[in-house]
């Protein structure tokens, strides 16, 4: 039985590629200026905490998504042009829907269903009917229509996708590529499927013949993204991070950005569909990590301990600042706080400033324990909807007046006055990357490094945005102007004996 649900588990994270991350879809109007795609309007068209994701155009005023509700996954319809309105189209007691796709020339959809008892097909749905009928036994990881008989699709064979054609009308079906992802897309004004190549290290987009099977290489992947969509015959979009990408595959050589989002609510841009005349782009991006944090921190307040644990990685990393391992992983955190609450009558914490830079989130936090006071800052890092790593700072250094020489430190930075700024730190400090990684050693060497600097730096400033200060340490949220461009950052420093002895950078 173990075995059965390991396998099913396995199956799962492979073709759909998630572990309860909480994802939004957005929708934007798109133009193409002077060959440029423009995004305006923006929409969150999901708004749903859970899992939101695989969109795509029912036509340019229709868009389908697989959405969270009620502990299971149904397909849900927004329509654009009826007030931005939405409704469900599938409600399956029996196992939930992925990847729903309009079939062409008909007034139905397609859609993977995954049963709870972990048997997995593709389901077409008539839209007036309600009705639900199997098209395939065939264990379909993704799929798109090439026409309403054939059926470009994959299969999960050992542990890789394999890509198939099948003839919907006969059932039969031929292997054409080994190892691919799962981004298939008709290119527009052609005749061809794309894909995603994985055998080489370097993934690559490739199209298909569906009728004589042949396949060519277009390009290659922007790194290991695979995710893309076609704006037209020659333009490829994809997304990174909180940038999206284009390319023409005729005339560009590199991947361009065409537009970086600053929201802290998308990260991590996936799954790109976009309307069939063009006008407008879905994707899906996963939430804020802070979102993550503060769940944690309500069911911590709640002594929801299954809710609480849920919120960390598999692996998670427990440590004290640095990176002193405190313990590792689910399982033993559950034991940790189990007997915590065990043994304390109340507990609570308190976040009395946050400071989100990119997937890292310092929170500083006031706690109290059966009456008494605490002050600590836990600096999380975020991965994949999880937290990967929590790592404690306590007010446990030297005392000292750790704030003003900081402060000191910044003015002479700003000033770019190399004599001030470097008196401010101990002949022997030390600059790391976080947890631990030295950079720079020595009194002598950072003015060597920052002279330099300073006066190659004429717009050189940086802003304080958060400060927290505990015991012997300063923790600076940084915006940081290099030449024109600014950068954020996040620096701790420690203080000892009145100098900088340690500076931590977080970027």
């Amino acid at each position: 039985m173990i075995r059965v649900l390991l396998s099913i588990c396995f199956l799962f994270s492979a073709l759909f590629g998630w572990s309860q991350v909480e994802t939004e879809v957005y929708l934007f109007d798109l133009k193409v200026i002077e060959g440029k795609p423009i995004l305006y309007n923006p929409k969150n068209i999901s708004n749903n905490d859970g899992y939101d994701n695989q969109p795509s155009f029912w036509n340019d005023d229709s868009i389908l998504f697989a959405s969270t509700r009620e502990d299971q996954t149904d397909v849900l319809q927004f329509n654009v042009k009826e007030g931005s309105t939405s409704n469900w189209l599938t409600y399956t007691k029996a196992g939930s829907e992925y990847s729903p796709l309009r079939i062409p020339d008909k007034n139905a959809f397609s859609a993977i269903r995954l049963d709870v008892d972990g048997l997995q097909r593709l389901y077409e749905y008539d839209l007036q009917t309600q009705e639900s009928t199997p098209i395939t036994d065939l264990k379909i990881g993704y799929h798109t229509w090439f026409d309403a008989s054939t059926l470009i699709a994959t299969i999960l064979v050992e542990s890789r996708m394999d890509l198939v054609i099948i003839d919907v009308e006969t059932g039969t079906y031929r292997t054409v590529y080994k190892n691919v992802g799962r981004s298939l897309h008709n290119i527009p004004g052609s005749d061809l499927v794309s894909f995603i190549g994985k055998r080489n290290n370097t993934w690559e987009i490739l199209s298909l013949d569906p009728t004589t099977g042949e396949t060519k290489k277009i390009t290659n992947t922007y790194g290991k993204e695979e995710d893309i969509a076609w704006l037209d015959t020659n333009t490829l979009i994809t997304g990174f991070n909180k940038k999206l990408l284009s390319l023409n595959v005729g005339s560009d050589t590199e991947w361009k950005t065409i537009m970086e989002f600053n929201q802290e609510e998308i990260n991590n841009i996936s799954r790109i569909a976009i309307s069939p005349s063009g006008k407008r782009l879905a994707f899906v991006a996963e939430g804020s990590p802070s979102r993550i944090i503060q769940k944690q921190v309500e069911a911590f307040n709640n002594r929801n301990l299954d809710d609480f644990v849920s919120c960390f990685s598999e692996n998670v990393r427990v440590q004290k600042f640095p990176n002193e391992s405190m313990y590792q992983g689910q399982t033993k955190m559950r034991e940790n706080y189990e007997r915590f609450f065990e043994n304390v009558k109340t507990s609570s914490v308190e976040v009395v400033k946050r400071i989100v830079v990119g997937n890292t989130i310092i929170d500083e936090e006031v706690t109290k324990v059966d009456g008494r006071d605490g002050h600590q800052v836990a600096i999380y890092q975020v991965a994949n909807g999880k937290i990967q790593s929590m790592t404690f700072i306590f007010p446990d250094g030297p005392l000292t007046d750790a704030e003003s020489i900081v402060q000191e430190q910044l003015e002479a930075y700003n000033k770019r006055d190399t004599e001030t700024f470097v008196s401010t730190y101990s002949p022997q400090v030390e600059l790391y990357n976080f947890p631990k990684t030295l950079n720079l050693k020595g009194r002598n060497n950072l003015e060597r490094q920052y002279g330099a600097f300073f006066e190659n730096t004429p717009d050189l400033r940086a802003d304080i945005k958060n400060r927290i200060v505990i015991g012997n340490k300063v923790i600076d949220e940084e915006w940081v102007t290099i030449n024109g461009t600014e950068l954020r950052a996040i620096a701790i420093y420690e203080v000892e004996n009145g100098e900088i002895s340690k500076v931590t950078f977080i970027q």
